[in-house]
């Protein structure tokens, strides 16, 4: 059961929705005819401004998952019990999918690969313990808008409801790739998913956020442009930054990728100490502070 909270800043915004009404109404009543029908909201425009700054950041379209995908991440979200590492296998599986995909269509249309680093077909894993997110690159066909819309929240698939329902009867959480929706285990592991991508046939890049409550924004993204292929970028759970060390991901990386055929690359921070030599002029000064 969800229960809406009104607090005063919500309040605030309410008010203003309701005086730019009133307003706007008044203006409308003010300019129309006196024998002329009265339609109150002709050509009347109603906009909600919110002061909450993470609605500001998205400005982009808010959405609301299909009601099949709400259930799912539900599922995933209180599995308590599952290998959470089983999100890195569903991230591979999908990234060397639209990697086929275009080496497919390249077979037809060359031009479809790029050029430099756009046309390599491979797979990158970045891990930033600083900023504790764990990123995801492939050079694959990427999505469109319209594709991240629909086949990241809005459209109902067939695997949603089966898996809900082979769960309801005892399924395990780890047999969720066999369904076709093993995207959506990336919520085992991180609070917020931001997936960028640009695809040949959208001349826009688009960012696809949630942070698996009921709704998803989609907006233009104006960061680091990736030729074509898509980003996605995990902001972990505290309980969840082991995925963050190197040999774990290694490890990992080895055993998902078996029957992959394009290469992976795992980049890492790392740490060294290195002796400078003292010039002389710094040993004397060194000498004179003793001294003192």
């Amino acid at each position: 059961r969800r229960v809406a909270l009104v607090t005063p800043r919500h309040t605030r915004t309410m008010l203003r929705l309701l005086v730019t009404c009133v307003c706007a109404v008044a203006a409308a009543t003010a300019s129309a005819p006196e024998d002329a029908p009265l339609n109150l909201w002709s050509g009347v425009t109603v906009g909600l401004k919110s002061d909450d700054a993470s609605v500001e950041k998205g400005a982009g379209e808010q959405y609301q998952f299909q009601a099949d995908v709400n259930k799912l991440m539900d599922i995933i979200i209180n599995s308590l019990y599952s290998k959470k590492e089983i999100f890195l296998r569903e991230l591979i599986s999908n990234g060397s999918d639209a990697l086929d995909k275009v080496r497919f269509m390249s077979l037809t249309d060359s031009a479809v690969l790029g050029e430099g680093d756009t046309s390599k077909l491979e797979m990158k894993l970045i891990a930033d313990k600083e900023a504790k997110t764990l990123t995801l690159i492939d050079r694959g066909c990427g999505m469109s808008k319209e594709d991240l819309i629909n086949h990241l929240g809005t459209v109902a698939q067939s695997g949603t409801s089966s898996f809900i329902e082979a769960f309801q009867q005892g399924a395990d959480v780890n047999l969720i790739g066999q369904f076709g929706v093993g995207f959506y285990s990336v919520y085992l592991v991180a609070d917020n998913v931001a997936v960028h991508s640009k695809s040949n046939e959208d001349d826009k890049q688009w960012v696809w956020e949630s942070t698996a409550d009921s709704t998803f924004s989609v907006y233009e993204d104006k960061g680091e442009e990736l030729g074509r292929g898509t980003k996605i970028v995990l902001t972990l759970k505290e309980d969840c930054l082991e995925f963050l060390e190197e040999e774990r991901l290694k490890g990992l990386i080895k055993r998902y990728s078996e029957f992959i055929n394009f290469p992976i690359y795992l980049y890492t921070t790392k740490e060294e100490e290195e002796e400078v030599p003292i010039e002389e002029g710094d040993e004397d000064d060194e000498e004179g502070e003793d001294e003192e």
